[in-house]
């Protein structure tokens, strides 16, 4: 019992290792520029994509107080 117990502890601790291993040295990491970019397409992307929902939503308000319940 104690020996499955001690095993599953290395077991956690060689996975912790190799996992920070990974990320240091065999990880490529983005630089700065590349960063900044991504950045740009994830902002542009996101506005245009919340400019389409606002646009049907107006469209949608519309037709709900002009053509199905008018005053």
């Amino acid at each position: 019992m104690i020996k499955k117990i001690i095993n599953f502890f290395k077991r956690i601790s060689n996975y912790c290792k190799e996992s920070y291993e990974e990320l240091v040295h065999k990880t490529t990491w983005p630089t700065r520029s590349e960063l900044f970019n991504s950045a740009i397409v994830v902002l542009t992307a996101s506005l245009l994509i919340a400019l389409v929902v606002f646009a049907m939503d107006s469209l949608f308000q519309f037709v709900m107080q002009n053509v199905v319940y008018p005053k």
